[in-house]
């Protein structure tokens, strides 16, 4: 197979314009994880819901996470707020305009179900408030955008079971499942048989692994629960054996910069595996995360992972030709978008 284009490298400044116009799909951002501060609290005070926080500035500094589950505290208490179809709509259209702005073309986007309905929000009430903003992003942004429903592996596999049931007659409404939350303690294989359900039931499957995890949990991810991209997966490099599958079959590792950095995963971002993993062959693309809590959506992502690790231009490239071709887009669609970013770049 042909390896993508080279590139004479361009000055910084002009690189950054290039990143900045392309089209690019966003493949890896948790929709709960958009909530800003300002919008959080404005969510609460009209649901008669107080945050454990005086304003958005204090709520802001709390974001000194040591670890994953220091952030999921504040994720999950920041998520307490949402609790009508309005809450749900207002927080998914205003990350979708912001990704309209980053050029954003297609956003697969994760929801956590299960951090609602525990709270006794329907179902319902989450994916049509959801709905609500793809469908008017697509509308009026023009881009296309779709749902990932996550299981919480931190919670049983009997639970997963219960929330897809609570899916099933929204099944319209998701184009896959995804398993998220904390990975230590809980592997993949632990969600076997749901996710057997879900392929059967003909959706795509996603999984986090290899952040927190061992290179063994991508391996439980593409085995046990038949992951068509692994989520993260910057770990894979502690494995030579799992880096040759994971390029010979072609799977693509979504990769969070700016998450891995507050999250502790790495130190700085200079010292971020990203120019390994693109030197090893690997299908790896960039994208946001959390971007409301780890500082930057997917542009920033891009540029400040650019800078810190002296990428070139044929990096940068095929970081975004990536990102489209790794979507579950129809091939046509991929192949008009991937049109438009040869000629951002000037192939």
């Amino acid at each position: 197979m042909a390896g993508p284009p080279r590139f004479p490298d361009l000055s910084p400044v002009e690189l950054v314009g290039r990143i900045e116009r392309a089209p690019k799909a966003e493949l890896h951002v948790h929709i709960e994880g958009t909530l800003e501060p300002e919008l959080a609290f404005a969510i609460g005070r009209r649901n008669d819901i107080a945050l454990p926080y005086e304003s958005p500035g204090a709520m802001r500094q709390a974001y000194a996470f040591s670890d994953l589950q220091s952030f999921l505290d504040i994720y999950y208490a920041a998520a307490a707020v949402l609790r009508t179809e309005e809450d749900f709509f207002e927080m998914a259209w205003a990350y979708l305009q912001k990704a309209q702005a980053d050029n954003v073309v297609r956003a697969e986007i994760f929801f956590d179900p299960q951090t609602h309905t525990a709270r006794g929000v329907a179902f319902e009430t989450v994916v049509q408030g959801l709905g609500r903003a793809l469908e008017r992003a697509r509308r009026e942004l023009g881009i296309s955008a779709a749902l990932i429903m996550c299981f919480l592996r931190h919670l049983s596999e009997r639970e997963a079971f219960e929330t897809l049931e609570q899916a099933e007659p929204f099944g319209d409404a998701f184009l896959g499942v995804g398993l998220d939350s904390g990975e230590r303690g809980n592997p993949p294989e632990k969600f076997r048989g749901v996710f057997a359900r879900c392929r059967r039931l003909g959706l795509h499957v996603v999984a986090h692994a290899g952040e927190e995890g061992p290179p063994a949990s991508i391996i439980g991810a593409l085995d046990a629960l038949g992951a068509e991209r692994i989520d993260h997966g910057v770990r894979c490099l502690e494995d030579p054996g799992v880096v040759t599958r994971l390029v010979r079959e072609r799977i693509p590792l979504t990769v969070c910069p700016l998450s891995n950095v507050k999250l502790r995963v790495f130190e700085r971002l200079a010292d971020h595996s990203l120019p390994r993993l693109l030197a090893a062959g690997l299908r790896a693309s960039v994208h946001s995360d959390d971007p409301a809590y780890f500082s930057g959506y997917v542009n920033h992502n891009l540029v400040e992972s650019c800078t810190a690790l002296r990428l070139t231009t044929s990096d940068a490239y095929t970081l975004l030709r990536n990102s489209l071709e790794s979507s579950f887009l129809e091939p046509s669609e991929i192949a008009r978008h991937v049109e438009r970013l040869n000629g951002v770049f000037g192939t």
